[in-house]
């Protein structure tokens, strides 16, 4: 197995194993203790942790069978995006200064480019298999 698609895919696990236990943590302890805006924030943060790294992992798979390395651009994109559109949700709830905020959109900016590089390798790919 080629070592940038492991990586890929132990990053994915590690994010669904944290997106498991916040996730947990949210429904059995957190709920009670956050003002119902907060835990809208802190939901909207395992959503995308959890959305982006089952991607991630289908990311990792095709990367075992496809090899492009725009696949692996793309999964360190969805990594990054993943890191500093949750984690920085998860740190102002933490009580962080609000600067950190500045990461969020910068985060969603990479998972969106994310996905476009994995839209154009299937665009390649079916392009290349038509000629």
């Amino acid at each position: 197995m080629p070592v940038a698609a492991r990586r890929l895919i132990a990053l994915a696990a590690l994010l669904l194993a944290t997106a498991t236990l916040v996730g947990a943590l949210s429904a059995h302890v957190l709920r009670e203790q956050l003002a119902p805006d907060r835990f809208a924030i802190l939901q909207t943060a395992v959503h995308y942790q959890f959305f982006h790294s089952l991607g991630l992992l289908a990311v990792g798979v095709l990367a075992l069978t496809h090899g492009s390395r725009l696949l692996h651009v793309a999964g360190a994109l969805l990594g990054t995006g993943i890191v500093l559109f949750c984690g920085s949700l998860y740190l102002l709830l933490a009580g962080v200064p609000r600067v950190f905020g500045l990461l969020t959109p910068i985060g969603g900016l990479c998972l969106i480019a994310a996905w476009l590089l994995v839209a154009a390798v299937a665009l390649r790919k079916r392009a290349a298999a038509r000629s």
